[in-house]
């Protein structure tokens, strides 16, 4: 007859095994249909886009202000922009830009700018973007310096993996009534900026190589099924 003790020893190695078949079975088990899609959606974020970008544009200033008849003006931008997550990323840009009314108002101006970005639609070619943010205003020998906020939003299209190009506009509101150097009170000057423009996508190699190894796995796994 068995004893006890050898029924005892049967029930912790029928346990034992069963846990070791538990453990072998985790590692291979198959992603969720939505973890898959998600696996690929995420590989077609780095085929066209990088997990950071140097940003360039060129364009017109205008400024909504005390005097009349404001005149379109030359603007540019430099900048670099780092990838959060595939919809999100922080900028930071350098602007130069001029303001100027008919023959009365003229001056050279720069800005340095802190932007939160937001892509629509990150895994397509084609995508708008929403972004806004805080900057400080100053004219070029830095004697007239002003605080704003900004807002805008724009497309971006990919022309290729890497570069996409990209159309945009952005309200700025300075928080002062100086920038033309006029006091009013009650009366804080704004501006808009209207660029095309390029981003120049890099990095972001080690996650699509992490991806393409999970992507490869879910493959494998799938054909051994």
């Amino acid at each position: 007859m068995i004893g006890k003790n050898q029924i005892l020893l049967i029930v912790l190695t029928i346990f034992s095994l069963v846990g070791y078949a538990q453990e072998e079975k985790s590692p291979q088990e198959e992603k969720s249909p939505q973890e898959n899609k998600d696996l690929f959606r995420k590989l077609e974020f780095y085929d066209l886009r990088g997990t950071s970008a140097i940003d360039a544009a060129v364009g017109t200033s205008l400024i909504n202000n005390d005097y009349p008849e404001p005149e379109f003006e030359l603007y540019f931008r430099i900048g670099f922009k780092q990838h959060v997550t595939e919809q999100l990323n922080i900028g930071v840009t350098f602007n130069r830009y001029n303001l100027a009314f008919d023959n009365t108002f003229n001056e050279d101006f720069m800005s340095f700018d802190l932007n939160l970005e937001y892509l629509i639609l990150p895994y397509q070619k084609f995508t708008p973007f929403l972004f806004g943010g805080y900057g400080y205003n100053a004219s070029n020998d830095f004697e007239n310096t002003q605080t704003k906020v900004q807002a805008g939003t724009g497309v971006e299209y990919i022309i290729t993996e890497g570069v996409g190009i990209k159309l945009f506009g952005e309200y700025n509101y300075v928080l002062s009534n100086e920038l033309d150097g006029l006091i009013v009170p009650n009366n804080d000057e704004s501006f808009i900026r209207i660029a095309l423009g390029v981003n120049i996508y890099f990095g972001g190699n080690k996650k699509r190589e992490r991806l393409l190894e999970d992507i490869d796995t879910v493959i494998k796994s799938n054909l051994i099924k």
